[in-house]
């Protein structure tokens, strides 16, 4: 007698309906496809996601096998209608596949244990297919060893890897052969396989075009058209796992950490280690015996069985944090603050009283800041962070201490111009760096005097006026000199234009900015503004001259002088490195005006 079976999508998409079959467990039966099911994968195909293709691949291969195995493949039933795809993950599509299995008096063949519940409790016949653990190799583990931080294939190109650790890496060919789209197709159905019957596995992230699993400790991200223009699989893996005794802490910020510290931001550069210290500092607070659970999407934290790690519930942080209350944590460690409700969901929970410690990219723990800025009110931003981590090529390399007085900005004078301000200091040395407060309708923030720079009202003022002499030299220069007196250095050729016939333009300047200007040439007086002279180390390649400097000079701005010259002011950039080309109106100018590196100074620039 033949049997009749019906398929459920689970089955389809895993396989094992046709592992039965090749098997010889099932023969010669009338195998249903319900029209629900087929037209479900469809819709994911046309989604552009994978389990849609992987399913239709499937059915194909039923197909295939059917003559060999005495099968017959019968596609049968109604089209489901819009809503019933809509809400195929509520249930709709598996109560028609069941009304299936009903009419036509089948087996259920499913590998969903609610599914076979289900048509149990409704006196189906059904035969339940347990995951199997696969004992094959994942196909993607052969691109890693030891020191591979990452790995990226694409389609078309060669396989790369990241060897190294966080700061000190190089991407290097890990593979002689160019990756094809059937490969790379390949790895991802094993993946997907590995996420349906691995309860370390599980889909974080599924959209159109992309998908983000996490499979124990590795980070996998497949894309593809439409969101990619192709095919590609980026898995990411971290190669330390360290506890806060392997960084270099302070005797002070440790004690920080373990008495007071509960509003942390680790901040750095993508790849700098701030999640691997931040997997630390959860597992240090769950050793001191405090309960700590974590916010990640995706949540890959390599951190100890007893934290607990969420992830979005119903899409947002948000709703996550309304179960997280009633859960009574001692510390969250929220991995990563980037949109804009993220910086609300962890001011919010940081103010409740949970210890929170947050991560977050930036260039520099200042930028970590300044992100807050705008997302909340300025004046809670030192109840929300106390202490601001940088992290740097794997390590602790600054740490700000933040705190709220009413005070008079440094710089400022008057007593009647005190108001709210952010004191950001060293936290090693307590010397106080920047200032943030609010000046007319906007937030600034304002570096406290540091080599030579202006500092609080006269920085602002000095602005303000430079701003107004741009129209008449782009380079012009402003020194305070007094409360109501200031001087402007401006290139020769351009003093006529300022002064005006008469002095008529000057005057009328004067009583727009109401004070008293002095306009001095900027080869006469440009060296009286610029006393800071730093040091620096030239080398020169074929295409550009580079100088170098201390890195805490860093995105500041230097005077190049060659022969007592003014040639031009420059931006310090990353490494505390200034690249000039060759061929550029500066490069050219200071090649033809010197004869060594000793002809060149170069001078902090005072604003």
């Amino acid at each position: 007698m033949t049997s009749v079976i019906v398929a459920d999508t689970s089955v389809i998409i895993n396989g094992y309906l046709a592992d039965q079959i090749e098997s010889g467990s099932i023969r010669n039966s009338e195998v249903i496809i319900p029209q629900a099911v087929f037209d479900e994968l469809q819709s994911q195909a046309s989604n552009h996601k994978q389990q849609g293709f992987i399913g239709l691949e499937q059915i194909q291969k039923l197909n295939k096998l059917s003559g060999s195995f005495g099968l017959k493949i019968i596609l049968k039933g109604s089209h489901p209608s819009i809503d019933d795809i809509k809400f195929a993950a509520s249930g709709r599509i598996d109560a028609l596949i069941i009304d299936m299995a009903k009419q036509n008096n089948a087996i259920l063949y499913t590998s969903d244990n609610v599914q076979h519940l289900v048509a149990a409790a409704e006196d189906v016949q059904t035969v339940f297919l347990r995951p199997k653990i696969i004992s094959e190799t994942l196909e993607f583990l052969k691109f890693f060893d030891n020191d591979t931080m990452s790995i990226h294939l694409k389609e078309n190109q060669y396989p790369l890897g990241k060897k190294g650790k966080p700061g000190n890496f190089l991407l290097t060919k890990i593979g002689e052969d160019v990756l094809s789209r059937d490969y790379l197709k390949m790895i991802s159905s094993q993946i997907l396989s590995t996420t349906n019957i691995s309860d370390s596995s599980n889909i974080e992230i599924s959209k159109t075009g992309a998908s983000v699993i996490q499979h124990d400790d590795y980070r996998i991200v497949i894309t593809y058209p439409p969101f990619s223009e192709s095919y590609e699989i980026t898995i990411v893996h971290p190669t330390v796992n360290l506890s806060l005794e392997d960084y270099t802490i302070s005797e002070a910020l440790m004690k920080r950490l373990t008495d007071r510290a509960e509003g942390i931001l680790i901040s750095g550069a993508p790849g700098s280690g701030k999640s691997t210290l931040a997997s630390g500092l959860a597992n240090f607070y769950h050793g001191r015996g405090s309960i700590v659970k974590t916010f990640e999407s995706p949540r890959d934290l390599q951190v100890n069985d007893g934290i607990t790690q969420y992830s979005k519930l119903d899409g947002s942080f948000d709703n996550t944090a309304d179960i997280l209350l009633l859960v009574r944590p001692d510390y969250t460690i929220f991995d990563e603050v980037r949109r804009r409700e993220d910086f609300t969901t962890f001011s919010d929970l940081r103010l409740t009283g949970v210890g929170m410690i947050g991560v977050i990219h930036a260039n520099s723990p200042l930028d970590a800041i300044q992100r807050f800025i705008g997302k909340i009110e300025l004046g809670i931003i030192p109840n929300v962070l106390d202490t601001v981590v940088f992290v740097n090529n794997g390590d602790i390399e600054k740490v700000y201490d933040l705190e709220l007085k009413v005070k008079v900005p440094t710089g400022m004078t008057e007593s009647d111009l005190a108001r709210p301000v952010i004191e950001i200091r060293n936290f090693e040395d307590n010397v106080l760096e920047h200032e943030i407060y609010t000046f007319g309708e906007e937030n600034v923030i304002v570096p406290v005097v540091k080599h030579g720079e202006k500092a609080g009202i006269e920085k602002l003022a000095e602005d303000k006026i430079k701003d107004y002499f741009k129209k008449y030299d782009s380079n012009a220069l402003v020194e305070i000199l007094s409360a109501n007196r200031v001087k402007v250095i401006v290139n020769e050729d351009r003093i006529a234009s300022i002064i005006g016939r008469g002095g008529v333009n000057i005057n009328e300047i004067e009583k727009f900015l109401n004070v008293h200007i002095d306009i001095v040439a900027k080869d006469s007086e440009l060296l009286s503004l610029t006393p800071n002279d730093v040091s620096f180390t030239f080398s020169e390649s074929k295409t550009g001259l580079l100088f170098t400097v201390n890195r805490e000079y860093t995105s500041m701005y230097v005077d190049i002088h060659a022969n007592e010259k003014f040639f031009a002011t420059v931006r310090v950039g990353k490494k505390g490195q200034i690249k000039i080309l060759k061929r550029s109106d500066i490069g050219r100018n200071l090649l033809n005006s010197t004869s060594s590196e000793n002809d060149i100074q170069l001078f902090l620039k005072d604003f």
